[in-house]
């Protein structure tokens, strides 16, 4: 059973990541809030498994925005997955001072995808609102320290 304290904090991101998405939508229509089942399709379509599903909250397709009710793909060719970590901290160069924790399938699809795949970084702060696109390989080349924390359920 978990604490209040990380049941509090638990809420609190989601409220914050859902702020983020929000923003993102409001400012740039090419940022698109797959539903549940879309992104079962779309990791058919990306012929990856379906333990990816939560590895990635928004995707990309040229040519589409998120004004679009409904989205007839074919082919994976032009879709790129956003996983988005945000921030309410004051960021005026984003991602500069950026912490924030990922998932193992977050960096497993990221390195199977390669630029398919984008890290968002978004900072809330009234006075840094922005956001930042990075592929792991350009959030590998910037990462000042990385560690594993295993968490573990009995």
């Amino acid at each position: 059973m978990s604490s209040k304290k990380s049941f509090t904090i638990t809420v609190n991101n989601n409220k914050t990541e859902k702020e983020g998405i929000n923003y993102l939508l409001s400012i740039n229509q090419n940022f698109i809030n797959p539903s549940k089942e879309s992104r079962k399709l779309i990791l058919e379509i990306l012929e990856m498994d379906q333990k990816f599903i939560r590895a990635f909250d928004l995707i990309m397709i040229p040519g589409h925005t998120n004004l679009e009710e409904i989205i007839e793909l074919n082919s994976y060719q032009h879709i790129t997955l956003i996983e988005l970590k945000t921030t309410k901290k004051k960021l005026p160069n984003l991602p500069k001072g950026f912490f924030f924790g990922a998932t193992e399938s977050e960096f497993e699809l990221a390195r199977l995808l390669g630029e398919k795949f984008k890290f968002c970084f978004v900072s809330l702060h009234e006075e840094s609102l922005s956001y930042e696109l990075l592929s792991l390989n350009n959030l590998s080349k910037i990462i000042k320290n990385k560690r594993i924390q295993y968490q573990i359920n009995l």
